[in-house]
């Protein structure tokens, strides 16, 4: 395989699979990411040197721009590339975005996607620009969402599936067969940053049980779906569980057995 000066930027698990399935074709040149990441210590046991910052200040840059990149690849990485940065790589920066782009762009596209009731997702890989996950898009790959799909199980899926096409996409730039394609920007949507807020509901107003649900696996694992009763934290999980707080999570059932007094509320899949 051609030697390839590729720089990784990611700070989540999940970015921790896309780093170790690119770098099983292409060896990295250095991962950029924050201090104790998932991916900075995946990186340090691979003796791949690792770059941690929080912010791109000139240091920063100048490192990257000595390292000679050929591809910069962004896969959950939670910050906003400046263009001096996005002009380094030789080929491209290339960005994993889970979602059918331009459907979802933004911060939060996979819990989006679980609470739109979406049965069709998958990810997109781009050409980044300095207009946030707006680049031509250079593949995609669909995912059927299974009944149950939380935004931690997506994520999962999504990205493993990015790393596998980000592979071939490098692949494309490396022997010339790259095709790029525009986004239509007037099917273009959004999504939000979230807030621990928006997984509160009110106990004595709760949403339907379909809402509910789509919340609690949209919400999992952050900010979670909770409530407030008895001036105490009530946590709602996948698999019909509920957690009061300082607890253990435990079924409906359990728990109703447990607060008798609890407002009677009906989950997805309970009689």
């Amino acid at each position: 395989m051609q030697k390839t000066n590729i720089i990784f930027l990611g700070n989540t698990k999940y970015s921790k699979i896309g780093v170790e399935i690119v770098n099983s074709t292409f060896p990295l040149s250095a991962i950029v990411t924050i201090p104790d990441s998932p991916v900075a210590k995946w990186g340090t046991e691979k003796n791949i040197p690792v770059i941690t910052a929080e912010k791109f200040d000139q240091g920063i840059i100048n490192t990257l721009s000595n390292l000679n990149p050929d591809f910069l690849i962004v896969e959950d990485y939670g910050l906003i590339l400046p263009k001096e940065v996005l002009e380094l790589p030789k080929y491209a920066p290339l960005n994993v975005h889970q979602s059918l782009l331009p459907k979802y762009r933004g911060p939060s596209p996979v819990p989006t996607t679980i609470l739109s009731g979406d049965s069709l997702s998958g990810v997109t890989i781009i050409k980044m620009t300095d207009e946030v996950d707006a680049g031509d898009i250079l593949a995609q790959s669909e995912y059927k969402l299974a009944d149950n799909e939380t935004t931690d199980s997506l994520l999962t899926v999504l990205n493993t599936l990015g790393g596998k096409l980000i592979v071939e996409v490098i692949k494309q730039y490396l022997t010339g067969s790259e095709k790029l394609t525009p986004q239509g920007e007037n099917k273009a949507s959004y999504t939000k940053k979230l807030h621990k807020e928006d997984g509160y509901f009110n106990i004595n107003n709760p949403p339907s049980p379909e809402e509910l649900d789509r919340k609690i696996r949209a919400y999992f694992p952050w900010p979670g779906v909770w409530t407030k009763w008895e001036k105490k934290i009530v946590k709602f999980l996948p698999g019909n569980k509920i957690q009061m707080e300082g607890k253990k999570a435990v079924s409906l059932k359990d728990f109703l057995n447990g607060y008798p007094n609890f407002p009677k509320i009906k989950l997805e899949g309970t009689n």
